[in-house]
């Protein structure tokens, strides 16, 4: 297995969320095209006293960005066994619009070059999915009761993946960082 398959999977046992169906369907969408750069990041939510996991994979080819995301269900009336659902999309290097990096640093007049951000939000569009935002459109009267409708913004929200040194560790926030310069150059080159 090449170094970048066995570095994934290592990162895949290490999130410890199912990590063999995680990598079933990976080699599904990889379909035996050589892995370049790969980010694992899982996340756990609390909704309504329920514990829900998820885990996002992101994996660069050579021609693809292939997004995986796995999703618990667990239990309930309807349904009495838990299950997972594994989503893959694989988006051609060519069709990417957008790698977007924002760096949380603390103390910016102290930044030292090559230190790791507290936190890296990487956003990736390809224009699949899209969030729209509105609010009630004014007029510059503040007196004014008029409906004047909606405005708001569109914009791209493909996948959007949160790395936190504070929650996950500054080694993570390191390997979002390193993937998402492989990504930016692969972008870069189509």
């Amino acid at each position: 297995m090449p170094a970048a398959a066995r570095s994934l999977h290592e990162d895949l046992y290490r999130a410890g969320y199912y990590p063999e169906l995680v990598a079933d369907v990976l080699e599904v969408a990889l379909a035996d095209e050589p892995v370049v750069a790969h980010l694992v990041h899982p996340e756990t939510t609390f909704d309504s006293a329920e514990v829900r996991r998820h885990v996002t994979v992101l994996v660069l080819t050579p021609t693809r960005l292939v997004c995986a995301h796995v999703d618990d269900h667990p239990a309930d009336s309807e349904h009495p066994s838990s299950a997972a659902s594994a989503t893959t999309e694989s988006v051609p290097l060519a069709e990417l619009r957008s790698v977007v990096l924002t760096h949380l640093v603390e103390r910016p007049e102290r930044h030292e070059p090559g230190k790791a951000a507290l936190e890296l939000t990487l956003a990736i569009g390809w224009g699949a999915v899209s969030r729209v935002d509105l609010e009630p459109a004014t007029c510059g009267d503040p007196a004014c009761e008029a409906d004047h409708g909606l405005t708001g913004t569109l914009a791209p929200d493909d996948v959007v993946v949160r790395v936190s040194a504070a929650a996950e560790g500054a080694d993570s926030v390191r390997a979002a960082t390193e993937f998402a310069r492989a990504l930016s150059a692969a972008s870069a080159r189509r």
